[in-house]
């Protein structure tokens, strides 16, 4: 299907606008897909406010040099390919498509931006793997409040067995 140059404007320029906005970028081989599995893709992707767009390849360099990422001369694009766009967690994106990745091997990690630095698919498959910015705040709260709580738990029980030795001297001296 041809487009018009007018069309291929505006692409660029809505590609642009979300590249610019975005935290993290995972492109996606998606030959194959059928209908169903790319609308459960996509659900899985709006969940996390992720956008998931496809255009050409020429226009997605396009809008990529127009927000000034770098690298995109680089970047290895084969068959036809979609951009996750992530816009609050930069390893959601590609933590989903990994995951859907693994049910349906029709998907395929081709590569991404995270920060304007580009990733290859071995890189964005490693980072897939690290947990989410909620999990990783999680853990760091429960790693500051462990030795607190030792310490509280230390403290009250110092205080139980004061309290422990007080009550038995009282009942000693009503016996």
């Amino acid at each position: 299907m041809t487009i018009t140059r007018q069309q291929k404007e505006k692409t660029v320029r809505d590609l642009s606008e979300k590249f610019s906005r975005s935290k993290s970028i995972v492109f996606l081989g998606f030959q194959g897909l059928t209908v169903k599995e790319d609308t459960d893709l996509r659900n899985k992707l709006r969940e996390e406010n992720i956008d998931f767009k496809v255009a050409r390849k020429t226009l997605i360099r396009r809008s990529l040099k127009e927000v000034n990422i770098e690298g995109v001369d680089d970047i290895k694009l084969d068959g036809p390919i979609g951009a996750a766009i992530g816009y609050d967690d930069e390893i959601a994106p590609a933590r989903i498509a990994n995951e859907f990745a693994k049910t349906n091997n029709k998907l395929i990690l081709s590569g991404g931006y995270i920060s304007n630095k580009y990733l290859d698919a071995t890189e964005i498959k490693a980072l897939a793997l690290l947990p989410g910015k909620d999990q990783l705040r999680a853990q760091l709260v429960g790693t500051i409040k462990a030795p607190v709580s030792g310490f509280v738990n230390v403290l009250s029980g110092n205080l139980r067995g004061l309290v422990n030795v007080v009550k038995a001297i009282s009942d000693d001296k009503k016996e």
